[in-house]
């Protein structure tokens, strides 16, 4: 889920807020924990606390409309004098430029005047400030951000050095440890708060590389970009985003793990860029149903949907419907794991890469490109049409709930698909069906089913047949949708 800005249901707020008037809201009294809090709270605060700081920018924006005039009855004695007045109000703002201010927090790294934060705190800013606890304020730019895993590096210039922390590995760092954030909630510098760790691993959304600690440490809008640390006083993430239905703390806070950013740190400050790992596949969740009929004992790794032409992985040997569950030693336990493993692969470096390819373990060897960043396209859903009467003589039975028809020029030519694609083109399915179920529409072209190539409806039945008894539950249809991606499908056998 990504972050949102309506209320009345559970939001994931972005931390870093503009301008707030701060309502203080008073708890009734809370019941005491049974676990007793750690006793050096108080000394670990007081030894990075100069090493936190709160981040402030400000923008300069054309106002965007005028301010309403207040609704009278006609004939009000009111009606001329407001008339004027929001006439001259709205003619004078449309001729300046406001000023607009944001709140965020952030930690220093480097001694020399290296500051770490989030990109949201400081997206679109025309000025940076950074405030010390001392009361220092100095100007800030920025040396580099990734908008990807919301992280920012600011540079500014001390007369001396500055105090900084460090990162721990947070690898390491167990759920139920004790946690401290400090940082900038509404605007008040320097808050502390201790909690937990409540969960590694969480996937709230918003990017492919998704790897957030959870945790019930109370943290607040003017947070974003401020450090949690361990008991020893190392960072263990960056305080990025939490879940609230009213925008204040309910105990469920997010930050990205230190060993996301560390290695995003230094390629910023070193080459102001990032530089991701890419091997060209396009992947899918491996649910229970599709791991049935891969033969796999149980749900786990990335499903190759798709193999690019000419990229590493079609070098290496990969196929569509292998299923990686290893890539350069690290495993891959579900999807989401091999994208950010991939991006933070040595760009260059050939890599075993393990696969479960018809039930068998087999290791390949990719050479890990760079990633560049790819043209948005446009997404495209193509309504299938019923062929003619007179054409539907190849139109066959509905095996598996589909209607199906053998490609012909005249479908080549409606749905723009190149001579070397082969297979059927779904023209229905039946809303009762499973495929139906499994959001298959008409349009797709159906390429293979497990893992055989079928261009006839002749094919796809016999195949079903055999699938039957062999005792498999459920056929993976390979399908193409009318954008040209490629993704497999499990559906059920009647």
């Amino acid at each position: 889920m990504l972050a949102s800005r309506e209320t009345g249901s559970p939001l994931l707020v972005r931390l870093g807020a503009a301008a707030i008037a701060a309502a203080f809201i008073f708890a009734t009294p809370h019941v005491t924990r049974a676990q007793t809090r750690p006793d050096n709270v108080a000394d670990v605060a007081e030894r990075v606390q100069s090493a936190v700081v709160n981040i402030s920018t400000s923008q300069n924006v054309s106002p965007s409309q005028g301010v309403p005039m207040p609704q009278l009855p006609p004939g009000s004695p009111f009606e001329d004098f407001f008339e004027e007045f929001f006439k001259n109000k709205n003619d004078g703002d449309t001729k300046r430029q406001r000023k607009v201010s944001s709140l965020g927090s952030g930690f220093v790294v480097d001694p020399s005047g290296i500051v770490i934060t989030n990109n949201h705190v400081i997206a679109e800013a025309d000025e940076i400030i950074v405030n010390f606890t001392d009361g220092t304020k100095l100007k800030a730019e920025l040396i580099g951000r990734d908008e990807k895993v919301d992280l920012a590096v600011l540079r500014v210039k001390p007369k001396a050095p500055l105090k900084a922390v460090n990162f721990a590995d947070s690898d390491k760092a167990r759920v139920g440890e004790w946690v401290i954030a400090i940082g900038n909630p509404f605007g008040l510098g320097g808050s502390v708060t201790v909690g937990v760790i409540s969960a590694r691993n969480r996937n709230i959304e918003s990017s492919l590389y998704d790897d957030f600690i959870q945790t019930d440490a109370a943290i607040n809008r003017g947070n974003s970009g401020g450090p949690l640390f361990n008991l020893q006083g190392e960072v263990i993430g960056i305080n990025t985003a939490i879940f609230s239905q009213t925008g204040g703390s309910i105990g469920i806070g997010f930050a990205i793990p230190a060993n996301t950013v560390a290695p995003l740190i230094k390629q910023l400050r070193e080459a102001g860029e990032i530089q991701r790992g890419w091997i060209g596949v396009s992947i899918q969740p491996v649910d229970d149903q599709i791991a049935e009929s891969l033969g796999l004992p149980a749900a786990r790794g990335a499903l190759i949907a798709a193999v690019g032409d000419n990229g590493p992985a079609m070098k290496g040997g990969m196929l569509a419907g292998d299923v990686v569950i290893r890539f350069n030693g690290q495993e891959v336990r579900e999807m989401r794991n091999l994208p950010r493993i991939v991006a933070g692969s040595e760009i260059g470096k050939t890599v075993d890469v393990v696969v479960i390819r018809k039930g068998k373990e087999q290791t390949l060897k990719i050479q890990v490109a760079k990633l560049a960043e790819p043209e948005k396209k446009p997404s495209r859903q193509t309504k299938a049409e019923p062929e003619p009467q007179a054409k539907q003589k190849q139109t066959q039975n509905r095996p598996l709930g589909l209607e199906l028809s053998v490609l012909s020029e005249e479908l080549r030519r409606r749905y723009k698909l190149r001579e070397a694609i082969k297979g059927l083109v779904v023209t229905g399915v039946d809303p009762g069906s499973n495929a139906a179920d499994q959001n298959v529409q008409a349009g797709v072209v159906l390429l293979e089913v497990s893992g055989e190539p079928v261009t006839t409806a002749a094919e796809l039945r016999t195949r079903v047949e055999a699938l039957k008894k062999a005792g498999k539950k459920s056929a993976l249809l390979l399908l193409l949708t009318p954008g040209g991606e490629q993704r497999f499908v499990a559906v059920a056998i009647p």
